[in-house]
């Protein structure tokens, strides 16, 4: 399963690379005869997705290594390290369009050969599309951070070629003049936006920040369905790559014996494992009335008593 997610992840990329290189030639050539910023900018963002895309290949070739000596947690913030490089480039593109589009709107400038400038951004629409699916396909299968990143690149860029063609509408046939740089603009903000959201996810894996609230409560409840255990705490969450870890402590009759005791944690541990897939789970035992730190009210609080008084 595991070898099977990480084929599709890397299929996810070398599909983007095609799509990127495609569409940096065609724009590179609707920019040549259009002269249009926001055509500019389009070709900006699409040769920074072709080199996004080669990271996001990288990344995606590295996280689904197995685990070894050095990295016995695996290789899965590979992923989050190729979507912090594709965020750097999003904001350097978002940088240099706005400074473009600023310079068109004080000195001027107009667009020309509106034509093959419209029929470069629909066959960019067209291809972007196709792309789109197949990366929702395997996001579906894989949880990729690193794919995510990529699609989020792809799926603006839906609205930058409809911004393109627009702008070079409004300016060729309509004559307003300011369209093609504020629409340089537009892409700027988008960009930078994009920019933004994809480093949350990216900084939220490598900081090991917790699950979700919901996600976490579910799993909660799982580990509720199992009457032998009591007093579940020092609960851990985080994800990896497309990997979740999870780890807590959880209290079992002192007089109970070691083989009674892991045969409930096996149990225990198969079950919510089939619940979460692609999680690998930490269960210690603790006798019951034992106490690891007292003043930490992050390890101490019980989980099962908070979801009791949650249902209240």
């Amino acid at each position: 399963m595991t070898d099977n997610r990480a084929r599709l992840a890397r299929s996810a990329a070398i599909a983007s690379i095609s799509v990127a290189v495609i569409l940096v030639a065609l724009k590179a050539w609707a920019s040549w005869k259009t002269g249009s910023t926001a055509m500019l900018g389009s070709l900006a963002d699409s040769a920074l997705d072709l080199i996004a895309s080669i990271a996001t290949l990288t990344g995606v070739w590295i996280a689904s290594m197995p685990a070894d000596e050095d990295h016995r947690f695996g290789h899965g913030k590979a992923e989050a390290l190729a979507a912090i490089f594709q965020v750097m480039l999003i904001a350097l593109s978002a940088f240099g369009i706005a400074v473009r589009a600023i310079t068109q709107l004080v000195e001027g400038g107009q667009t020309a050969a509106a034509e093959e400038g419209i029929a470069v951004s629909v066959i960019a629409i067209a291809l972007t599309f196709a792309l789109l699916g197949w990366q929702r396909y395997v996001m579906n299968r894989t949880r990729s951070l690193a794919i995510q990143t990529d699609h989020l690149h792809y799926k603006s860029d839906l609205f930058l070629n409809l911004a393109v063609i627009a702008a070079l509408v409004l300016d060729q046939f309509l004559g307003f003049g300011l369209a093609d740089p504020l629409f340089g603009l537009a892409i700027a903000a988008w960009l930078g936006w994009g920019a933004f959201t994809a480093a949350r996810d990216a900084v939220d894996d490598l900081m090991d920040r917790e699950w979700p609230e919901e996600k976490r409560l579910a799993f909660v409840e799982a580990a509720a369905r199992h009457p032998e255990l009591s007093n579940l705490h020092d609960l851990r969450t985080r994800t990896s790559g497309n990997r979740d870890f999870v780890q807590f402590h959880v209290d079992l009759p002192g007089a109970m014996t070691v083989e009674q005791a892991h045969d409930i944690i096996e149990r225990v541990e198969e079950d919510l494992c089939k619940r979460f897939p692609h999680m690998e789970l930490l269960i210690h035992i603790d006798p019951e009335g034992h106490v690891d730190e007292p003043d930490n009210p992050l390890v101490e609080e019980d989980e099962f008593a908070k979801l009791e008084q949650d249902e209240r």
